[in-house]
């Protein structure tokens, strides 16, 4: 049975990556920071509904300790890790004028260096068959300046994809890259402000966190995607 550990996998669209991969009979790895809550309610409701194995690693990503023990604890109970998805993600968004040093070294440390740790880690210890890095169109042409950081820790999330991927050759290594997605965090926004950002961009629809799941592991299943580094999901059911 094959091993999946996704980065964030409590609540959004990691939330989303566990339960498909958990229909499909996986291994299961759910990684969490502070949604303990959140983590056990889906792995009680994965046990019930699906017959598949649980493994729930608390985690920060951008210690590197931490990232240690998760990857040793992960294979220490399933022998490897063949998919992993870097999904873990911060957003503090502002006005440039207001940005503070500390905000955005923080955001620049979950999604780079926390990125970047992990599979790391999970290339040294483990025969990992896909890695798959969860980016943005913000990191290509849907940018703005109040999430600068945001946009330039995307935007190195991809340059990051492209040299592990030329590197690791024997890896399947892609990033995807989604439009605004209907994720609590975002239903939880200003809405006007995300009713004129989707119209800036030309997006009718907020895309449904089970569709960019599905393709993703539409991905790693065929290779009709293995040419490419960085895959757009610009609108979705």
């Amino acid at each position: 049975m094959r091993t999946i550990l996704v980065t964030g996998s409590a609540k959004g669209l990691g939330k989303e990556l566990i339960l498909k991969f958990a229909k499909e009979g996986y291994n299961l790895i759910i990684n969490y920071k502070n949604s303990k809550k959140e983590a056990y309610e889906l792995k009680k409701y994965i046990l019930e509904k699906y017959k598949t194995n649980v493994l729930i690693i608390k985690c920060d990503i951008t210690k590197e300790k931490e990232v240690k023990n998760m990857i040793d604890k992960s294979v220490n109970t399933f022998k490897n890790i063949d998919i992993l998805i870097n999904n873990a993600s911060l957003s503090l968004d502002d006005f440039i004028e207001n940005k503070n040093i500390e905000d955005f070294k923080k955001v620049l440390n979950v999604n780079i260096i926390g990125t970047f740790l992990v599979t790391r880690e999970v290339i040294k210890k483990c025969n990992v068959k896909n890695i798959i890095n969860i980016s943005s169109t913000d990191s290509i042409d849907t940018y703005n300046d109040i999430s600068l950081d945001y946009c330039i820790s995307k935007a190195g999330i991809n340059m990051m994809t492209k040299i592990f991927r030329k590197k690791y050759k024997n890896i399947d290594i892609c990033a995807v890259a989604p439009n605004w997605m209907n994720t609590e965090s975002i239903r939880n926004m200003n809405q006007e402000y995300l009713k004129e950002e989707m119209k800036r961009i030309g997006q009718k629809k907020l895309i449904e966190p089970f569709y960019v799941a599905n393709l993703i592991y539409d991905i790693i299943s065929t290779k009709k995607y293995k040419d490419c580094d960085i895959i757009k999901i610009e609108e979705g059911v």
